[in-house]
């Protein structure tokens, strides 16, 4: 795997999310594992997670920020909104066997404004 076979299958499953779940999840092994700790959810086996995607309420739009990995683990560094929101940031770690994803781990917050008091040392990303 490289950054732009993962970044790929992201966009990919991003942009047929609504219109072709079937295809969208293509990109996961049957036996995927999609995990959110901070509601302690755990979802086994790609029909479930397809499928309550499927029927998700809100609607959702991604920017990939950032791709980073090696080998069968990469991380994404995103920005979603839900319904027109403000974006929220995100990461999710993504590790792959035989070119599919056996794991996803997501993790969402909202964005801060950073302190002035370490100001001097910082950098702009």
């Amino acid at each position: 795997m490289d950054e732009a076979t993962v970044r790929a299958l992201l966009v990919r499953s991003f942009e047929l999310s609504r219109s072709d779940p079937e295809r969208a999840h293509e990109m996961y092994d049957a036996d995927a594992v999609l995990e959110f700790p901070q509601s302690g959810e755990r979802f086994v086996g790609i029909e479930n997670f397809r499928d309550w995607r499927s029927n998700y309420p809100a609607s959702t739009s991604f920017d990939i920020r950032r791709v980073r990995g090696a080998d069968d683990v990469w991380v994404v560094e995103l920005a979603v909104t839900y319904d027109g929101s403000s974006e929220r940031l995100g990461v999710s770690i993504h590790e792959f066997r035989d070119e599919k994803i056996v794991r996803e781990t997501i993790y969402v917050t909202e964005p801060w404004d950073a302190p002035e008091w370490r100001a001097q040392w910082r950098d702009t990303p």
